[in-house]
């Protein structure tokens, strides 16, 4: 693995635990409120979501919102065997186990899986972006595999301390679309 993005999520994470409840509250409610305004999430029929743990943005009201808005919500399966996931339908927070590391994941047996063409939004989850929307996510390579299939919006959130000049690159690496930050939204496309 690139030792520089080793360091790179090392330092990132600290900063991330680094901040304060309340500034933490007080982002990830400028992140929900932007996300809901914009045009890709209106018109969005089936969400893709991460389900958050520790110090990551937290998605439960996000998913909670796309279910009272009547979207369908799509949450990744992991296959550590090929570090390939899939994304299942989730109606409600019971359809999740808690599997390795703290991360819950859909029960195969009460969930569907939901092809990648048919995932409108797909909010992409990662530690440290640059501007054109490069990431480096959390070490495993699910997403980038992932979204080389993938032709929706894909979309990232994060805390201003999450954005920097550039990241390291490798050539499997899938930019995102759309950042969102608690004060700006940048288009990596434009």
């Amino acid at each position: 693995m690139n030792t520089e993005k080793k360091e790179r999520r090392k330092s990132t994470q600290k900063k991330l635990a680094g901040l304060s409840k309340s500034s933490k509250h007080s982002d990830e409610e400028k992140l929900r409120q932007q996300l809901f305004e914009l045009d890709v999430w209106e018109r969005s029929k089936t969400v893709g979501l991460t389900v958050s743990r520790g110090n990551e943005i937290d998605t439960y009201p996000i998913i909670e919102k796309a279910w009272q808005q009547g979207k369908t919500v799509v949450v990744p399966k992991c296959k550590a065997a090929d570090h390939s996931m899939d994304f299942r339908k989730l109606t409600s927070f019971d359809e999740l186990e808690t599997v390795y590391f703290g991360l819950k994941e859909p029960i195969v047996s009460k969930t569907e899986v939901v092809e990648p063409s048919r995932i409108d939004l797909l909010v992409v989850p990662g530690l440290l972006y640059d501007q054109e929307g490069f990431r480096i996510g959390f070490g495993g390579g699910y997403y980038d595999r992932y979204l080389k299939r993938y032709t929706g919006v894909t979309l990232s959130l994060l805390h201003t301390v999450q954005l920097t000049d550039r990241v390291p690159r490798e050539s499997f690496d899938q930019p995102v679309e759309i950042l969102v930050l608690p004060d700006k939204l940048i288009d990596t496309k434009s």
